[in-house]
């Protein structure tokens, strides 16, 4: 079984303030990743425990903003907490607008930096619980026939059941049927449960036709699918 223990990454090209941090790290009950540089970083293998990256911002080869950009594109449930001793305000807003969690200049207390990876570890562990909701959801949605799925989304909109029966040309005890399957699939008791549900998927309330439904909800499964650091 994979070790649970979050992971801290730390980036500096000084070793002093690397093993500073593992110590400090380590010694809080996480797991330290030390680097010297954004290149190797970003050749460690993915791993799906919740983790935080602390970065300086000047590093040899790939700087630290240059990196954050590719960390929010390919492993964004990864919050940045930035560290410098050559920051300003711009660079900073630049930073916080991309997403860092928290812009530090050193020195800085220890406790300072640990409240900020207590904060960075917390958004990462909603962040994979979040996308694994939703695997699961897209999972359970896979499994709805074409008709089901036609069924749910005029009654996610709204309509009654003598309407999606006229909408579909079927009778309105088959989309009785249909409208049971679909909730027992999805592991839902009610139709609130079953509208929420269905915008989390991304299916409209307007009673959209089937190619636009079967779209949304596919791209919003397939987004989750490809989210990288989930076991």
């Amino acid at each position: 079984m994979p070790d649970p223990t979050p992971i801290v990454y730390v980036v500096d090209g000084d070793l002093a303030v690397r093993e500073s941090l593992a110590a400090l790290i380590g010694e809080a009950g996480w797991r330290p990743c030390v680097f010297a540089s954004a290149e190797e970083f970003r050749s460690d293998p993915c791993h799906s425990c919740p983790s935080c990256l602390v970065v300086e911002v000047v590093l040899p080869g790939l700087n630290g903003l240059s990196l954050q950009q590719r960390v929010v594109r390919d492993r964004a449930d990864i919050p940045i907490i930035f560290m410098t001793t050559h920051g300003d305000v711009p660079m900073t807003v630049r930073a916080m607008k991309a997403g860092a969690t928290e812009f530090l200049s050193k020195p800085f207390s220890n406790e300072v930096m640990l409240n900020a990876i207590r904060f960075a570890l917390d958004r990462s562990h909603a962040a994979q619980t979040a996308i694994s909701e939703m695997k699961a959801l897209g999972e359970r949605y896979s499994r709805l026939s074409v008709r089901e799925r036609e069924v749910m989304s005029l009654v996610v909109s709204g309509r009654l059941n003598k309407q999606v029966a006229s909408a579909l040309g079927i009778s309105e005890v088959t989309v009785k049927a249909h409208r049971g399957c679909a909730m027992r699939k999805m592991n839902v008791r009610s139709l609130a449960e079953l509208v929420t549900l269905a915008a989390k998927l991304g299916i409209p309330r307007d009673g959209p036709s089937a190619s636009n439904y079967e779209a949304s909800a596919r791209r919003r499964v397939e987004a989750v699918q490809d989210s990288p650091c989930v076991a």
